[in-house]
């Protein structure tokens, strides 16, 4: 009775319309986000708030870039504020890619660490997350 199901299963297998798989992996780098304050270092690169990142992610104004646009010390590690990030529920206002900033006076309130080159976060206790 075995080798009646096994003979089965085969013969329905044979049935199967055969199907071609594609795998295609493609890189798109593209230009660096216009982003006034910042942009957040995960896809889709969304234009981060003002006071999402510290003062020293800026040059002269410039944002240093974070990731695969990062262009400052390779060992730097920045200070962000992570209540201002969706994944930590922020449902403020986000600048559009392109919008001049603005300047504010409030002080910069950094509650996390991250390094520019690979985005990962570290609270200030030092415990790592991603």
């Amino acid at each position: 009775m075995n080798k009646l199901k096994l003979f089965a299963v085969l013969l329905g297998l044979s049935f199967i319309p055969k199907m071609n798989a594609q795998v295609g992996i493609g890189i798109e780098i593209g230009p660096e986000p216009n982003c006034p304050y910042g942009y957040y270092d995960t896809v889709p690169y969304a234009c981060a708030p003002y006071g999402y990142y510290g003062p020293e992610w800026f040059a002269g104004g410039v944002f240093i870039g974070v990731g695969r646009w990062f262009h400052g010390p390779r060992n730097f590690h920045g200070h962000i504020n992570g209540n201002l990030h969706p994944e930590h529920g922020y449902k403020g206002s986000f600048p559009e890619r392109g919008e001049k900033p603005v300047a504010h006076s409030e002080k910069f309130k950094g509650n996390e660490r991250i390094s520019g080159v690979k985005g990962h976060a570290a609270a200030h206790g030092g415990a790592h997350k991603k």
